[in-house]
């Protein structure tokens, strides 16, 4: 029963952090949809260290330069995500209120993706490679 509550807290905040993405877009203060490209990193995210985990054996204790790489280009990855809206609104593309609004999204998105690996990641009875 502990992963159905986590599994519907999980899509409770994805969908408010994708709320708040299309807030920052189709409010008629802000009115632009430039913001959405951050969806490309959302998609992103997750598949560098999904790879990683599928090629690297984790028998051993000690970190390996595979692990580390993955992390490295998630966080880049992040990084984009958050630096992309303060880019358009710097160049006046977007309003300063629409890209706080993405950058709210983009922290409660990518705490739900955390979340996600954090509750379904181990290999325990109930986890996520069993869908």
């Amino acid at each position: 029963m502990a992963g159905i509550k986590a599994l519907i807290s999980l899509s409770f905040g994805g969908a408010v952090g994708l709320m708040f993405l299309m807030l920052g877009c189709a409010l008629p203060v802000y009115n632009t949809y430039w913001p959405l490209f951050v969806l490309f990193f959302y998609i992103l995210s997750p598949l560098p260290y999904c790879i990683s985990r599928r090629v690297v054996d984790d028998t051993d204790s000690a970190s390996n330069a595979c692990k580390e790489l993955a992390i490295f280009l998630t966080t880049g990855i992040v990084v984009s995500a958050f630096g992309l809206p303060v880019i358009f609104a710097r160049a006046a593309v977007i309003a300063w209120g629409a890209c706080a609004l993405v950058l709210t999204g983009n922290a409660i998105i990518f705490a739900t993706i955390l979340g996600f690996f954090l509750v379904f990641g181990s290999n325990d009875d109930f986890s996520w490679q069993q869908w």
